[in-house]
């Protein structure tokens, strides 16, 4: 098999890993002042930075021959899928080759575990320090580490990524236990646990490490480790979790071991899939509300238990976006003088985003807020109104019920079919 076909077979098998997005890199330094690769500029799109930024990225797998039975993935040991295997130079020369070509920024590198985690954990390692070392690429590199491997292999990976993740896989250790049974949460844990003290190390020792006369700053500076840090991703919908367990395992993972992103894949069929496994495919809405609800939890000062009621069964409304389901539900906060209110709770305001609320906060040191104010910071107007007192504007409370809410910003009945 020629490097094209297993390319072909390689880079299909790796598409069902969410966590590839590039956010939170910086240019990597060379002490030649030469060097290959960068983490920005432009080119095919394959993920996106939350600045909206696209990366594209060589998005592949070293080999989908994997010794694990991991019920919901189509590489698992007794799947008939086609397998391939790169060696460590091929995919060196590619990730060369498409930079080259201006057709990526940098590899996203993933594997199905053979022999053993840490004979595969040696594997990644090796491209990455090859790329780094031998060829002194400066692009972005996310490796996607084996939980069970060493940890020294672990923090050797974090000295050639900029970014490495560790799939958590299921909300749940009886999930896993049940799709997954050679996974255990404890072991991927702990190593999150590495990768976050690491991390720390290197802060501390960035900040104490003396400065020695015989070097440039930049020749003393302690190596980066996985300067873009670490992230997870769960599959939503493979067994029977609510989303309030599931925001609630996202809190704890940011919370314990610093992550950058938990990212939410909706469970799909594969072909000669296991009977344990649901026969249709995740809602894609739900995937996006938990989305949704996790840039709420980051971003906007909103705990896991706010957001999903018990009463729903522990489940997000699918119709309406999370931040309006909420203020929905505590009408009692309503309306909110802007003029007044504190940044935490403007935050809560559904159609203020973070941005929005920040030149607020500026302009009402200078003047009144008006909703003419609004309007020119393109804010969305027509769902803050309702939630809002402002220099010309008070809501009517009999206008705006939370029936007549609901129903004003309830997708039409077409677009919700396709949103399902």
């Amino acid at each position: 098999m020629n490097t094209i076909e297993k390319l072909a077979i390689l880079a299909d098998a790796a598409k069902y890993d969410a966590s590839c997005a590039s956010s939170g890199s910086s240019n990597r330094n060379s002490l030649s002042g030469k060097g290959i690769g960068s983490t920005e500029g432009s080119g095919i799109c394959h993920a996106y930075a939350p600045d909206g930024r696209c990366i594209s990225l060589l998005k592949v797998l070293l080999t989908n021959f994997c010794i694990y039975e991991c019920a919901y993935c189509i590489n698992r040991n007794s799947s008939n899928a086609q397998r391939a295997r790169f060696s460590v130079e091929e995919v060196v020369n590619l990730t060369l080759d498409f930079y080259r070509r201006n057709y990526i920024e940098g590899l996203f590198l993933s594997s199905g575990v053979i022999r053993n985690p840490d004979y595969t954990m040696e594997q990644l390692v090796a491209v990455a320090r090859s790329l780094r070392e031998d060829h002194d690429f400066r692009g972005y590199i996310h490796l996607k580490t084996i939980p069970d491997a060493d940890g020294d292999l672990l923090a050797n990976a974090g000295k050639y990524a900029d970014r490495l993740s560790i799939n958590v896989e299921l909300p749940s250790q009886q999930a896993l236990v049940n799709l997954a049974p050679e996974k255990d949460h404890r072991t991927i844990k702990l190593s999150m646990a590495r990768i976050r003290t690491r991390r720390e190390e290197h802060v501390a020792d960035k900040r104490t490490k003396k400065i020695s006369s015989n070097l440039t700053p930049k020749q003393n500076k302690p190596p980066k480790f996985a300067p873009a840090g670490q992230s997870t991703q769960m599959i939503i919908g493979a067994e029977p979790s609510n989303d309030a367990s599931i925001l609630a395992m996202s809190s704890n993972l940011y919370a314990a071991y610093d992550l950058k992103r938990v990212y939410y894949s909706a469970f799909s069929p594969i072909v000669d899939s296991p009977t344990a496994l649901p026969s249709i495919r995740a809602p894609l809405v739900r995937e996006h509300r938990l989305y949704q609800s996790d840039w709420l939890m980051r971003f906007y000062g909103f705990s896991a238990n706010e957001l999903v009621e018990e009463a729903d069964g522990g489940m997000l409304d699918l119709q309406i976006d999370p931040k309006l389901s909420w203020a929905l539900r505590n009408r009692h906060l309503f309306p909110v003088d802007l003029n007044k209110a504190s940044r935490e709770l403007l935050l809560r305001v559904p159609g203020l985003g973070v941005k929005t609320i920040n030149k607020i906060l500026k302009i009402r040191r200078w003047q009144v807020v008006k909703l003419a104010d609004l309007i020119a910071l393109r804010a969305s107007v027509k769902r803050a109104m309702p939630f809002i007192v402002c220099a010309g504007h008070k809501p009517v409370e009999a206008d705006y019920s939370s029936e007549k809410l609901r129903a004003m910003f309830v997708p039409a009945a077409e677009q919700l079919q396709l949103a399902f």
